[in-house]
């Protein structure tokens, strides 16, 4: 923690912040908060990341706000939470800012864990440690394969309930009677081959999480029992009679169009809405084409035992990064995989990728009007302009911040609020 001054001085801090950014112990008091954090020789806002001093400065209350720090030990995401002082005559005096490093993602190469930097990373990363410490239910929203499971395990070794177990439950291809089994425990002589009582899922996960995967799979029957469970916190195993209380934060996770789902007739809408208590949308690779180095050098630390680390070449790198994952994760890690069987030398080159990573990238996406993309950046008050120029750039999310004079993260949040195409 730290008191600032209104012009960003750093006036005092506490033990911790002097042991992260202090000399021989000696807090960097005089210097400003973000030469200190950042680098910058500007405050955050005009180096286009979100400052939390100039929002509580314009609404006069706290501010929150999800930040990399660049600390002895490399870039790491912290949690920053900054709170306004008044003085007698309601002036705003000084500002104590609290900042939480986040220990369930890096900011730079991992062997386990979520790795990103990305804008659209920050802000799935950020919505996480907003809800982590409640216990409010979670659904977890996104394409295959970008990475719902190591979300939900952030969340659980982020919330109150770390010290319990996260317990995985795959929907997807499991019958009404065997869910039901699963998920509550059966009774001795429940069914044919109920030869002893089963604990179910339910039950393993008492002070800790359940993550349903894939809960658009659920049958509709089971539906009607998995809201019971939600809403009344009780349940029977089968073939039982005896009523038991369940203790656990649930986290849900789909690819599919729950809404849609429910408008179809197929997900009861009293469970959409139980469970979509607290909805985070997970980018897809295409949206974190800035993170791909950073997920390359992580996938490359995984698995390597005793064999000497690999590198890759920036030829191949550009390759990956010009490709739009449709699988997202899962499959750039089957790609870097199968590069590494064929790096003899040591090095990922082009010629280790797969044959359809080579072939050039298509064009603007269909349904586009038949216009080339102009060379120069169109103005950023003009949708039309600026969507058809942004369907037709074919370098990387920085590449295209720098053309259009914007941060990454002030990009990121202009490209959301474009108007889809009529």
């Amino acid at each position: 923690m730290i008191v600032l001054d209104p012009d960003y001085l750093i006036l005092a801090a506490n033990a911790a912040y002097r042991r992260q950014f202090g000399e021989r112990g000696q807090a960097p008091l005089g210097r400003r908060c973000y030469e200190v954090s950042h680098g910058y020789s500007l405050p955050c806002d005009q180096a286009g990341e979100h400052c939390p001093m100039r929002k509580a400065r314009e609404t006069r209350s706290p501010d929150r706000v999800l930040h990399i720090h660049h600390t002895p030990r490399g870039p790491e995401h912290v949690d920053v939470e900054l709170r306004p002082i008044l003085g007698d005559h309601g002036a705003i005096v000084a500002y104590v800012e609290r900042l939480c490093t986040v220990r369930s993602a890096s900011a730079q190469p991992s062997g386990a864990g979520l790795v990103g930097r990305s804008a659209a990373f920050g802000t799935a990363l950020a919505a996480l440690q907003r809800v982590a410490p409640s216990q409010l239910p979670v659904l977890l929203l996104g394409e295959s394969g970008t990475g719902k499971e190591l979300f939900a395990r952030a969340l659980h070794e982020a919330s109150p309930r770390a010290g319990g177990p996260l317990v995985v439950v795959d929907c997807s291809g499991l019958s009404e009677a065997l869910f039901e089994s699963e998920l509550f425990g059966h009774e001795k002589g429940a069914f044919t081959g109920a030869q002893a009582r089963k604990p179910g899922l339910v039950e393993t996960a008492q002070g800790g999480t359940l993550f349903l995967d894939e809960i658009g799979d659920v049958p509709l029957a089971i539906q009607v029992k998995l809201l019971r469970l939600i809403e009344s916190g009780t349940y029977r195993r089968v073939g039982g009679l005896e009523t038991r209380q369940a203790d656990f934060r649930l986290v849900a996770a789909t690819h599919k169009p729950l809404q849609d789902m429910v408008q179809a007739g197929q997900f009861r809408q009293d469970l959409y809405y139980r469970l979509a208590a607290f909805p985070v949308t997970l980018p897809p690779l295409r949206e974190r084409r800035d993170d791909i180095p950073l997920l390359v050098d992580s996938f490359l630390k995984r698995g390597v035992g005793t064999a000497p680390a690999l590198q890759i070449d920036p030829p191949a790198l550009a390759l990956l990064q010009a490709h739009d994952w449709p699988g997202n994760l899962r499959e750039l890690r089957n790609v870097i995989e199968r590069a590494r069987l064929y790096a003899d030398d040591g090095l990922i080159t082009a010629a280790c990728l797969p044959p359809e990573l080579l072939q050039p990238r298509p064009g603007p996406a269909a349904g586009l009007p038949p216009q080339t993309a102009p060379l120069t950046p169109p103005s950023l008050d003009d949708d039309a302009a600026l969507r058809l120029w942004v369907a037709g750039f074919r370098g990387s999310r920085r590449e295209m911040a720098q053309a259009l004079g914007l941060s990454e993260r002030t990009l990121y949040r202009r490209l959301r609020g474009l108007q889809p195409l009529e």
